[in-house]
């Protein structure tokens, strides 16, 4: 195996910070594997790598992050500039909308902007009284006419149906697909709250990855990320998308540390 420099990109403001990141885990992997790591934070220094890869836990990724990035021989994620709820979602209501059913406010920006509020980004809701300040305050209403209007006309907050899969005993389910190159797999949480995530839902394994996920990955551009979602009467739904994935669940199964490791390894499809 040749040796590689592998450069990780994070913003500016990260530097100096305990951070808490998968791509963290990977890089011990790779350095104990004969790899070189080197993590910059921000643009103003090129230090020269066989790969790039961008980092920037933000929404919205800053062109010069992009642009920088292009300087580099091979870079991960480098086509990947938006991954609010709003560029992707098939769910989406708007003011006006006819729709029967329970619906969900969230916050447009991924895990409720907190990524933003800590480089300085700051997002405030002001408007109608409905602020989050992380994914565990997203609301359910009964129905979309219970839905403050300001609320559809907020940038920073969007309206979908609520479409959740349920397991046969009233169970809440989500699967969290993780990937880096052809590295893939596929956990899923239950929970009793709608709201479900790797803090309010019990992990029960590792699941097979639907199709669909796989092809919405290769069109939104993602090399290495995360995506959330639910089989709603068997039809496949992403609700969230992560490029930049926190450090995993403390005390894992074996079988989530091998298939964490063994994601690391999808630098190799790269080189």
């Amino acid at each position: 195996m040749t040796p590689r420099k592998i450069a990780i990109l994070f913003h500016e403001r990260h530097r100096g910070f305990t951070l808490n990141y998968h791509v963290q885990e990977f890089a011990q992997i790779w350095r104990e594997e004969g790899h070189e790591v080197v993590e910059l934070f921000g643009v103003n220094e090129f230090v020269p790598a066989d790969l790039l890869f961008v980092h920037v836990d933000l929404s919205v990724v800053p062109e010069e992050y992009l642009r920088f990035g292009r300087r580099y021989p091979i870079v991960l994620n480098g086509r990947l500039r938006d991954i609010r709820k709003s560029s992707f979602s098939k769910i989406r209501l708007q003011l006006g909308d006819i729709y029967d059913g329970k619906v969900i406010v969230k916050s447009d920006l991924n895990y409720a902007g907190k990524p933003e509020r800590f480089v300085g980004a700051s997002h405030q809701i002001r408007e109608h009284g409905i602020m989050f300040t992380s994914p565990m305050e997203y609301r359910v209403f009964e129905s979309i006419r219970d839905v403050p209007e300001s609320v559809f006309t907020d940038p920073l907050m969007i309206v979908e149906r609520f479409m959740p899969e349920i397991t046969e005993d009233g169970k809440y389910v989500m699967r969290a697909m993780q990937f880096l190159g052809n590295q893939v797999d596929c956990v899923q949480f239950v929970s009793d709250t709608p709201i479900v995530n790797g803090s309010t839902g019990t992990l029960t394994g590792l699941v097979e990855p639907h199709p669909e996920m796989l092809a919405a990955r290769k069109r939104m551009y993602f090399d290495y990320g995360k995506f959330d979602y639910v089989l709603h009467n068997g039809h496949p739904i992403l609700l969230d998308t992560n490029k930049t994935v926190g450090a995993g669940i403390p005390n894992a199964p074996e079988d989530i540390l091998a298939a964490r490791r063994k994601r690391a390894d999808g630098i190799y499809d790269y080189f």
